[in-house]
């Protein structure tokens, strides 16, 4: 079933405050609470929505430094090594991607030596990861929320 330009309004919404209630989400996308609530409940029903989260402001919680690490891998099944390196602590993401490369990692940590500690000790050591190159992250911006970014495709 497609998302319509409704459902991409409230995706959209969530996207910017995951904490809007029914009421407030009808109101910005302009239907009544009953359809909103419906709609909502349509898309977590469908795997639209997978969840409801809350962004966290890593240097409040002491992680001062993150890195995009990327990581090649060897002869080995791709899914045990993405399923260790999505375990390791530190390690907030882990993206299989296209190219001469097999995964980007995003890691936080504290500062310099936690950061080189999981790096060089944990994940260029697991079995099957044969490299690594990191790069320190030093601004990051959010971007167009998913529903909008669908809105503004040309039809």
């Amino acid at each position: 079933m497609a998302v319509d330009r409704i459902d991409r309004a409230i995706i959209s919404e969530l996207a910017r405050d995951s904490r809007l209630s029914i009421r407030s989400i009808a109101d910005r996308v302009h239907i009544s609470r009953t359809a909103a609530n419906k709609r909502v409940l349509n898309l977590i029903e469908r795997g639209v929505l997978k969840g409801f989260t809350a962004q966290v402001d890593r240097k409040a919680i002491g992680l001062n430094v993150t890195a995009l690490v990327i990581v090649k891998v060897g002869n080995v099944p791709w899914p045990e090594v993405a399923s260790g390196l999505a375990r390791l602590p530190f390690v907030e993401s882990v993206q299989a991607v296209s190219g001469d490369i097999d995964f980007v990692l995003t890691v936080s940590a504290p500062d310099q030596e936690h950061l080189s500690e999981v790096i060089m000790r944990q994940i260029h050591e697991m079995p099957g990861v044969i490299s690594t190159s990191s790069h320190i992250v030093l601004d990051s911006r959010d971007g167009t929320a998913p529903g909008v970014a669908a809105d503004e495709w040309p039809k």
